[in-house]
């Protein structure tokens, strides 16, 4: 499976909202999570597989200290129709992207 883009760049609300759904009939591997700060302030980021809530944040209010890049890589598989989703403290100040594989099964 060649490794793509899945979401982004593009900058993340402050109410959480779905930045990646997998296809039917598709496992989608996550391998690499990226988000920028290119302010002066610090900026906190969530992230969760499935809707968001407490048991499946995999970053619950993480702080990114100012000018600073978060690099996240893991091996996180989707089933179909399964998310991800994300919001941030600041709205649209982070920029998030998602790398991964998607295969069909």
């Amino acid at each position: 499976m060649p490794l793509k883009r899945l979401h982004g760049p593009a900058l993340v609300s402050l109410a959480s909202a779905t930045k990646y759904t997998c296809p039917a009939a598709t496992r989608a591997i996550i391998r690499h999570i990226h988000v920028s700060n290119t302010t002066a302030g610090i900026v906190t980021f969530t992230l969760s597989i499935g809707a968001d809530a407490a048991a499946v944040r995999l970053f619950d209010g993480y702080s990114i200290a100012a000018g600073a890049i978060l690099d996240h890589f893991g091996l996180y598989v989707l089933a179909a129709a399964e998310i991800i989703a994300a919001n941030a403290g600041t709205t649209n100040i982070l920029t998030l992207t998602i790398d991964g594989e998607e295969e069909l099964v």
